[in-house]
């Protein structure tokens, strides 16, 4: 982002870069950035996992990208700091927050902890 920020700053006839990004988790990103425009009314449920740590951690929010910058570089307190650095594993997105909540309140259960197990791929 500062390269773009950096080649508009020089050429203000840029409008849009098509920069490659140097990592999966970049363009994870980037797919998640653009998934998210137009849709800030809806809410989203995420499984991160740090394979540093052999970690994973479940949680929903209405900015997606926002948490996950928290979640990886922002906050400074909280049980994911420890873990650091997080990827985005599974995302589920929902119109409505309390089925969002009812969701992750399922998967952070124990039926839905063997869901994790036997439907997501960590690594």
């Amino acid at each position: 982002m500062e390269q773009l920020v950096a080649r508009r700053a020089h050429n203000p006839k840029v409008i849009s870069s098509s920069l490659v990004p140097a990592t999966k988790e970049a363009a994870v990103m980037r797919l998640f950035l653009f998934l998210s425009i137009g849709m800030e009314e809806e809410t989203v449920v995420y499984i991160l996992y740090s394979s540093k740590h052999q970690k994973q951690y479940t949680g929903c929010s209405t900015q997606l990208i926002a948490r996950f910058h928290s979640h990886n570089e922002l906050s400074n307190k909280g049980w994911t700091i420890s873990y650091r650095p997080w990827k985005v594993v599974h995302v589920e997105f929902y119109k409505k927050k309390a089925e969002a909540i009812a969701r992750e309140m399922f998967l952070k259960s124990g039926q839905g902890r063997q869901w994790i197990k036997d439907n997501i791929k960590f690594d």
